[in-house]
């Protein structure tokens, strides 16, 4: 999968300086995106094989837990094209306060 856009991730990592559990985040978003750019996801339910704890919110937008779920990341999938677009990522606390289905990424 074609994943947009990593900076989004370096950027969320570079905003923990100075949080205990800085580098385990780093680690595990830097172990989500190695397996999802060799991936060939061609539905949800592959997705699902794959991370069986991931939700399948609608058929192109899904939510991943990150480091034992303290975190979730958000994003929209395009499985014809392999594409797969980063519209969030925080805190499971912040991810109870945004509207998953519509929520965008904002540069």
């Amino acid at each position: 999968m074609r994943i947009i856009a990593r900076s989004t991730l370096h950027g969320f990592v570079a905003s923990l300086a100075g949080k205990k559990d800085r580098s385990a985040v780093k680690a595990a978003l830097d172990a989500w995106f190695a397996e999802a750019s060799k991936a060939r996801w061609r539905s949800t339910a592959d997705v699902k094989r794959a991370y069986a704890s991931a939700s399948i919110v609608t058929s192109a937008r899904i939510v991943f837990n990150i480091k034992g779920n303290a975190y979730r990341l958000v994003v929209s999938v395009d499985f014809e094209k392999g594409i797969v677009w980063i519209k969030w990522i925080g805190t499971h606390r912040e991810y109870d306060r945004i509207v998953v289905r519509e929520v965008e990424h904002v540069r």
